[in-house]
């Protein structure tokens, strides 16, 4: 039989473990500092339980912002801010900034931005990507590869989860399709994706190749037609136009290179 002593050593009760015990986060981490300013202010029971009740859930919040932002895929990018209007010879500079405000997501439209490498359609997907994150929705930024890839090595139980997953979060990104050419099972899944999400959840696909020519991105796939349908029956298609802003970029920095010997 343990000893009052004992006990009272245990780390169940210590008031910071217990706290956590039940699910707290905010306030064991800063336990001292928060009972300081209880004592201070002289909070009455109803105040402390209200200044608790918002520390925990503003952590709650941080903690999903910073697992949403982790589980997205989004990685490093640069902001709208830094994006050159002027570079590209054709730009739809109201379709781009009103998807920004995510206006598309309550009507389950998709976005698909079309043009050739280097001219930021990555970029701005991420951005939108990342505000509907902020706005607090769940999100997955793929490349076109990558997403195929993965539903095609697993189980066929695990590519059922999968396929789930995609159909099921708020916004799926699915960036680079054209870059690689695939197979017909390729096309099938992409299908089978878009058609989950068909006028219930939006998707943006970034492309550099115009639709005519999916056929050759997915050569011998016979489900092109009505993934097109699918995808595009409620959609803002926006093209880009120019010349390639990182070559741009390469010979500048090769100019500056050789002007520095």
């Amino acid at each position: 039989m343990s000893s009052p002593a004992s006990t009272m050593t245990t780390p169940m009760n210590n008031l910071a473990v217990q706290l956590q015990h039940i699910g707290l986060r905010a306030i064991p981490a800063n336990l001292d500092d928060f009972l300081a300013r209880a004592t201070k202010a002289r909070w009455s029971p109803r105040v402390l339980l209200e200044q608790l009740l918002q520390a925990e859930t503003e952590e709650r919040s941080r903690r999903s912002l910073e697992r949403r932002l982790r589980v997205s895929g989004i990685k490093s990018f640069k902001a709208m801010a830094d994006f050159e209007w002027t570079w590209p010879t054709k730009v739809e500079r109201d379709v781009i900034e009103r998807a920004l405000t995510l206006d598309f997501l309550p009507e389950a439209r998709n976005l698909v931005l079309v043009g050739r490498n280097g001219l930021g359609k990555t970029m701005i997907a991420q951005n939108i990507c990342h505000a509907a994150v902020l706005a607090g929705s769940s999100v997955l930024f793929r490349s076109a590869p990558a997403l195929l890839e993965e539903l095609h090595r697993q189980t066929l139980e695990g590519r059922r989860r999968k396929l789930r997953a995609y159909a099921n979060v708020g916004l799926l990104c699915i960036d680079e399709v054209g870059y690689l050419s695939f197979d017909d099972k390729a096309a099938d899944l992409l299908y089978e994706v878009i058609n989950r999400r068909y006028e219930r959840k939006s998707v943006i696909v970034t492309t550099n190749r115009p639709f005519k020519e999916w056929n050759e991105v997915f050569p011998n796939a016979t489900c092109i037609a009505t993934l097109l349908d699918r995808l595009l029956h409620h959609a803002d298609v926006t093209v880009l136009e120019g010349d390639s802003y990182r070559v741009r970029e390469s010979e500048q920095e090769a100019a500056a290179r050789r002007r520095k010997k």
